[in-house]
């Protein structure tokens, strides 16, 4: 029995079977007119509408993107890997302590010009900036954008199914409520459902616990509506307006003594700093006497009997 060996001396090296990994384009060539001429080719109307969705919304999900846009995981994937290295779209993962976060989509510099040149006006006049987006990875509220954004993907993913008997006809972000009904009421989000030929409308206030609520037995404020002299649109809804909860004194304490201020520092007792009474105009009346004129002090009775002697 034959034993033949074969020895390599030249292997190829595992990192040059992989197959060429496409770079992102800089900032200087997301902003050129033939990145943008290429782009008009191959956006189709999808790619124009979510990048109109982001910059609406601010951030979303890639399973957001999934039930709004698209059927399937594996080419909502693919779609997106494309958008990003064309600069249409970025992308980051926040930390999490056990498991992964999914990506999280934000509008970039070719989408923002994509969308201006669509609506015929300038870039700057879109109020577009890039480090806002991308710092909204950092920002404190974006687990409060998600979260209130995730209704309302939920309620886009529940109309596209087979069978569904409603629709979501309108999402507002909180921005642009903010703009309409900003003197009135400052929700998170506004939405209009249309089923069985009949449309509910309702604003949103989504809350992670942590914000105050009113206390027990007190009642909301009036309904608040806007007449006729009011200058914008406003939808068939019910303005509730909640009065702001007043800070309670404990049972006992007056007025004057929760305006008490607090102890000197330094001292080491635990005695109120006192408050000089001011002189009144008795007190800074001159004293008709031969001798020069004195300003009697607060509380000295016996000098003044005596000058009056």
């Amino acid at each position: 029995m034959e034993v033949s060996v074969i020895v390599v001396s030249n292997p190829t090296p595992q990192r040059q079977l992989r197959t060429h990994r496409p770079e992102r384009p800089v900032q200087r060539v997301l902003n050129s007119a033939e990145h943008h001429a290429w782009l008009a080719r191959h956006l189709t109307d999808r790619d124009r509408w979510l990048c109109r969705m982001l910059f609406e919304h601010h951030v979303l999900t890639s399973t957001q993107i999934i039930d709004i846009a698209f059927t399937g995981r594996r080419a909502a994937n693919l779609r997106l890997r494309n958008l990003y290295q064309w600069g249409v779209v970025h992308r980051f993962q926040p930390h999490r302590d056990r498991g992964s976060h999914p990506m999280y989509y934000v509008l970039d510099t070719a989408g923002a010009v994509a969308l201006a040149r669509e609506d015929g006006i300038d870039p700057k006049e879109l109020g577009y900036r890039r480090e806002r987006e991308i710092g909204r990875a950092f920002s404190l509220q974006l687990a409060h954008t998600v979260g209130c954004n995730g209704l309302f993907t939920t309620l886009v993913h529940q109309a596209r199914q087979p069978g569904a008997a409603g629709q979501l006809m309108a999402w507002w972000s909180a921005a642009r409520c903010g703009r309409h009904w900003g003197d009135i009421v400052t929700p998170d989000g506004y939405g209009r459902w249309r089923e069985a030929g009949r449309d509910v409308e309702w604003f949103i206030e989504f809350d992670f616990g942590t914000e105050p609520t009113v206390p027990p037995g007190r009642q909301a404020g009036p309904l608040r509506t806007p007449g006729r002299h009011h200058r914008h649109h406003h939808p068939r809804a019910d303005l509730a307006a909640q009065r702001r909860p007043r800070i309670q004194r404990p049972p006992g304490i007056g007025r004057s003594a929760a305006r008490t201020r607090p102890a000197c520092p330094g001292t080491g007792g635990d005695h109120q700093r006192r408050r000089r009474r001011r002189p009144t105009r008795h007190d800074r009346a001159p004293l008709a006497t031969g001798r020069r004129t004195r300003r009697r002090r607060a509380g000295d009775t016996r000098r003044f009997a005596r000058a009056l002697a």
